[in-house]
């Protein structure tokens, strides 16, 4: 799933509502109009665990990769992919700013980014995006509570599906309000496209998520960025 810009979700609000109002009058129903549930409010993190750690299958390209990831609240973020990089977050709570740290574990690279400077080369990555397995939507969307689709796997737990309908395609994301995480998402053609396989709330020592980079090139982007 795309990324939408901060700012977005009253205009969409405000989309949502123009393209009720004009649906009941072209079907003379009695619709409500309010405004429709946005991403924020529907994939909250309000009162998410102190802690959580998970794994999961994704699949990108027509290839099954692996993540892990140790969220330690509104702070910090380890994330780990293919056994190939790992990202590291470090995020003021309440603020949407955050550094990040990605380390190709191949090439032994080590870049340091800060979010602005992502923004500004167009990587719209939020902190949500970073920590839960779901990206928000770019453009119009509309998010629809839905029965369990054909097909669908069963989930590690229990979950609740939405519809993610974009145009005319629709995703369904099974979110556990208890992880504040998407225990599967199905593509529009039946295809599993992410699966939580693994997932606990035991607190993280800190020694997760300390950077181990012996040996690695270190490449500073936001001073590479800002020279431009």
């Amino acid at each position: 799933m795309a990324i939408a810009l901060p700012g977005d979700t009253g205009r969409r609000a405000s989309r949502s509502l123009v393209l009720c109002t004009a649906a009941a009058a072209v079907f003379s129903a009695p619709l409500t109009c309010a405004a429709a549930p946005d991403f924020d409010h529907v994939f909250s993190t309000r009162g998410e665990p102190a802690a959580t750690h998970f794994q999961a299958t994704y699949f990108a390209g027509g290839t099954e990769h692996h993540v892990e990831v140790w969220r330690d609240g509104d702070r910090r973020i380890r994330r780990r992919t293919d056994d190939k990089a790992e990202s590291f977050a470090v995020h003021t709570p309440g603020s949407p700013d955050y550094r990040l740290s990605v380390l190709d574990l191949g090439r032994k690279i080590r870049t340091d980014i800060d979010r602005d400077n992502l923004y500004r080369i167009g990587q719209f990555t939020d902190w949500f995006d970073l920590g839960h397995g779901l990206r928000h939507p770019k453009g119009d969307y509309r998010l629809v509570k839905a029965a369990t689709p054909h097909g669908a796997a069963h989930a590690i737990g229990a979950c609740e599906w939405v519809a993610l309908v974009q145009g005319a395609q629709t995703t369904h994301v099974c979110w556990s309000t208890t992880a504040k995480l998407p225990l599967l998402i199905q593509a529009a053609d039946g295809r599993i496209v992410w699966r939580v396989t693994s997932v606990d709330h035991k607190a993280i020592p800190d020694q997760v998520f300390v950077i181990h980079d012996a040996g690695f090139i270190r490449n500073d982007a936001n001073a590479d960025i800002e020279r431009d």
